[in-house]
């Protein structure tokens, strides 16, 4: 659609142009906003996908570098125009999209592990490295399981989704789509790049952009061979995982002390709060990052808490969590960021995935008169007395000790994990056993 009698991939050419250095999509939108305020920002947001070097040509040139998970770079034309990037890759794994998802092979352990260590065939060895080098979320596409976290236990399976009734293939794409949605806290606007043969991408491509993703298959119709040399050539000059090291060679306790100091007084910061509403229209782009962030609850959401609980919880401050936080002594990053937690989990998600949501559940059973722990009516109170407030860091290596000593200065009352024992605590873990789940994450 044109607006302002130009197109807006044209009205991109101008931003490419004049921009030098590295941005992110809200440098594209404070451009856009002096310039030309009635384009929306989801629009741009659009185009700037379409018009990446290595997503699906549609017409469009291909202006912009993805250098890192959520930054790009102008591309001259002059000097890079797209037809001679796309046929001269770069030597180094540099992610292409949002997120990456790999197929299951046939060659599988025997006994049940982790899932990225269940499959063993070379090709899978190669999806995985190329996937851990990218830097982004990455997922397995399995024929039995659906959509699997890399870490996620699983048993040694037969099926084969070739193999399966076109109603299986229909489902099992509609599950893939909707667990990958839930878990990237919203598909709009992400870019998804996949590597799986023809039909495992063919299934699930329909659903995923359904949901708003961009999807890209760049191995599409090449034989194994090649795609074995297809991550060869990228692996043979990437640049290695980096190294992890200890929490505690993180952070010296001067460091950890300030950097506690500068989130506790976001956190506090009652005016910052914002309704659930307002964090949905600003979108995920700046709450793409790890961090903390407090849950606030109004004097009539207070009142229902005191009546589930049957014991006084004051309006304010009722919940603190983290998003992000690097596992250890493991080392294992986490694939969350603020918004899939606020959003994707606490606001959209289940009890089953959210520590929050089944604790609002737990107290609020009663005076909402809950069919079910996810009874879509708490989320409904959710979006009426609650505010959140966030602290986006720019690492989570070291959030977990951070998050320790901000708990043990806020002592929030609705958090339970390491907190000292209270007449309150003692009756919402009652509470949460008698609704019969526990959370499978501490979200």
């Amino acid at each position: 659609m044109a607006i302002y009698e130009r197109p807006v991939w044209e009205l991109l050419q101008d931003f490419a142009r004049q921009r030098s250095g590295d941005f992110r999509l809200a440098d594209v939108s404070a451009w856009f906003q002096t310039r030309y305020p009635a384009i929306q920002e989801r629009t741009l947001r659009a185009h700037v996908q379409r018009m990446t070097v290595g997503t699906a040509s549609d017409g469009l040139p291909k202006l912009f570098v993805r250098v890192e998970h959520g930054l790009y770079r102008s591309a001259s034309v002059a000097e890079a125009p797209a037809q001679s990037v796309r046929s001269t890759p770069a030597p180094t794994v540099a992610a292409q999209a949002d997120v990456v998802l790999v197929t299951c092979v046939k060659k599988k352990g025997s006994v049940p592990a982790a899932a990225q260590d269940l499959y063993i065939s070379s090709l899978f060895k190669r999806q995985r490295l190329y996937a851990e080098r990218a830097a982004v979320p990455w997922f397995i596409l399995s024929a039995e399981y659906g959509l699997v976290r890399p870490h996620d236990w699983i048993s040694p399976y037969e099926r084969y989704l070739p193999d399966c009734s076109s109603d299986y293939q229909r489902a099992w794409a509609a599950w893939v789509a909707v667990r990958l949605e839930l878990l990237m806290g919203g598909l709009r606007g992400v870019s998804v790049e996949i590597h799986a043969s023809s039909l495992y991408a063919s299934c699930v491509t329909p659903e995923l952009t359904r949901l708003g993703a961009f999807v890209s298959a760049p191995l599409t119709g090449l034989s194994q061979g090649r795609r074995l040399s297809w991550y060869d050539d990228r692996l043979a000059h990437a640049a290695p995982a980096p190294e992890r090291t200890t929490e505690s060679a993180l952070l010296d306790e001067r460091s950890l002390s300030a950097l506690a100091t500068a989130l506790e007084a976001k956190l506090k910061d009652e005016a910052s709060a914002r309704r659930p509403a307002a964090i949905r229209a600003a979108g995920r782009t700046e709450l793409s990052a790890p961090g903390m962030y407090s849950w606030w609850v109004d004097d009539a959401g207070a009142d229902d808490l005191s009546d589930g609980l049957g014991l006084t919880v004051p309006p304010g401050l009722i919940y603190v969590g983290q998003a992000g936080a690097t596992r250890w002594p493991s080392g294992r990053r986490s694939m969350n960021t603020l918004w899939s937690r606020l959003v994707g989990m606490h606001l959209d998600g289940s009890a089953d995935f959210s520590t929050f949501r089944l604790t609002l559940a737990s107290i609020l059973r009663e005076p909402l008169r809950l069919n079910h722990l996810d009874d879509s009516s708490l989320t409904t109170w959710m979006e009426d007395h609650l505010q959140v407030a966030t602290a986006p860091v720019d690492d989570g290596d070291g959030l977990m000790a951070v998050e320790r000593e901000v708990l043990a200065r806020l002592d929030p009352p609705l958090n339970l994990a390491g907190r000292p024992p209270s007449p309150l605590r003692r009756q919402l873990s009652t509470l949460r056993k008698q609704a019969g789940a526990e959370p499978v994450a501490d979200a």
